[in-house]
Formats: C-alpha cells, sequence, structure tokens
C-alpha cells in the first residue's frame, strides 16, 4: 500500500493534523530557547534584560532628554508596555522568517507540518514575553501605579494575540520567501528596525496631528495592540477606528502569510 503526502492548500490551519504532531511543538519550542540561552552566563535572565535596558536607555533619551509624550503616565511604564509587545513581534518575527532555512536539514529528511516551524519559533517569543511581564508588574509596583485588573486582564489576551496573528502572518510570508529568495535573511532584520520607528512604542499615536496620518499609522496591526495595552493602564477611552483598522490589517497579513505558505511549502524540501 503506497501513501501520498499531499501539503494543505488554500487558507487552511489544518488543526487536526497539528493536533497529531503536537509533540513536535514542544520539541522545537524548547530546542530553540537552550539553543538560543546555551553558554551564556546570565541565561534566561537575558529575557528580562533586554526590555529593562532598552526602556532605561529610551527612558533617558526620548522620555527625559527630549520630553516625548507619555499619554500622563510615567515613561518608563509607557515605554515598557510598549516594548513587552513589540519584543514578541520583533524576536517572533526574526525567529520565523530564518525558520525554515535553519531548520533545512530536518525538512529535506522528513514529513511534518510544515507550519509547526515558524510557530515554534513564535512560542519562543512567548517564553520571553512571560518573564518580562514578571518585570512589568514590578515597574508598576515601584512606580505605585494604579492598573483597573479587570482592564488589564481583559485588554492583555487580546492585544497578544493581535501581536501573535500579525507575528505569524508576516513571520510564514516571510519564510517561504526566505526559502526562495535567500535576499530576505538581510531584509528580516533591517525591516524590524524599521518597523521599530513605525510603531507607537517609544511615542503614543496622539503625537500625530494628523488624523490621516493616524490612520496610516494604524494599518501596522501593532499599532492596534500597543495602543489597546496602553488603554488598560491610562483612563482614556481606546480610539475604536484605529483599533478596527489595525485589527483589519492583522486579518489582510494572516491570510496573505498562510496563503503564500500553503502555495509554496511543497517544494521546500527541493530548495532550502
Amino acid at each position: 500500500m503506497e501513501y501520498e503526502i499531499k501539503p494543505q492548500k488554500g487558507l487552511s490551519l489544518n488543526l487536526k493534523e497539528l493536533w497529531d504532531y503536537r509533540e513536535l511543538f514542544y520539541f522545537f519550542t524548547w530546542r530553540d530557547i537552550k539553543v538560543k540561552y546555551k553558554q551564556t552566563v546570565l541565561g534566561f535572565a537575558w529575557a528580562v534584560l533586554q526590555p529593562f535596558i532598552m526602556m532605561i536607555v529610551f527612558s533617558i533619551f526620548f522620555g527625559r532628554l527630549l520630553k516625548v509624550p507619555s499619554d500622563g503616565i510615567p515613561y518608563p511604564i509607557f515605554v515598557y508596555s510598549g516594548l513587552l509587545l513589540w519584543n514578541v513581534f520583533s524576536t517572533g518575527l526574526s525567529g520565523a522568517g530564518n525558520s525554515m532555512v535553519t531548520n533545512a536539514e530536518i525538512i529535506k529528511k522528513i514529513y511534518f507540518p510544515r507550519l509547526i516551524i515558524p510557530v515554534s519559533s513564535i512560542l519562543v517569543a512567548l517564553f520571553d514575553f512571560l518573564m518580562a511581564f514578571i518585570v512589568y508588574i514590578g515597574i508598576l509596583l515601584f512606580y505605585q501605579f494604579q492598573v483597573s485588573i479587570m482592564k488589564l486582564a481583559l485588554f492583555l489576551p487580546v492585544s497578544l494575540l493581535i501581536t501573535i496573528i500579525t507575528t505569524f502572518g508576516l513571520g510564514s510570508l516571510l519564510a517561504a520567501l526566505n526559502v526562495k529568495y535567500r535576499d530576505f535573511r538581510y531584509v528580516i532584520p533591517f525591516l524590524v528596525q524599521l518597523l521599530l520607528f513605525l510603531t507607537p512604542v517609544i511615542y503614543p499615536v496622539s503625537i500625530l496631528k494628523e488624523r490621516t496620518l493616524q490612520y496610516i499609522f494604524a494599518l501596522n496591526p501593532m499599532t492596534g495592540a500597543i495602543n489597546l495595552l496602553r488603554s488598560a493602564i491610562i483612563n482614556r477611552p481606546l480610539d475604536t477606528d484605529l483599533f478596527l483598522i489595525s485589527v483589519g490589517s492583522m486579518i489582510i497579513l494572516f491570510i496573505t502569510g498562510l496563503l503564500y505558505f500553503r502555495k509554496t511549502e511543497a517544494y521546500f524540501a527541493d530548495i532550502v
């Protein structure tokens, strides 16, 4: 009896198959975490130190010297709330975008759902997020900043979900493109650096006075994710127009990334 394995086509995650291979999520994620912090003196502490040090640097230069507004809250709290989600996006995007190339040998040898690889890269970023979030609680306590626990418990998972879906959509698209065009190995780090300044991590969207410019910035799904998280700690209603634009962009990115990945994954093992 012969079995023919065909990749899924179209807009399908094939959740049943992903569930059948669920052990691989653990395998790839834990392997990448161990490799990331292997032979480092501080180990997992780097997951905390990186955003914390960036918070200090941004607070000195943008908060204290350049007087960048922070929606009425202490600038360290403001910028760290943006860095929490930004690090999930930037780390997940870099990992997912290069994931097919770095796992070329195993892709050539055996079959398994290829989507597991970029998703596992994003799960590594989530591990860092969990550790960095503990520090975020410490910063809120240090500044004795009052936060609505109910709003934070409601808005944080939604903002994190937007970040994950956006990272998956763009990451799977870049992963597929990187297999065929190795130029994207150089495009990805440049893109991440560029997007940092096009995402309201170090400044609020309200700094843009033109409403049209705010709409353009909202096309970046991370704008909606960060604004939603900050609205949980800032006593100000969420700008629903900007949020809906970001959610729409997230859906488009997700569909585009998944469709292209599904369309091209059949030849990954041949050319990676």
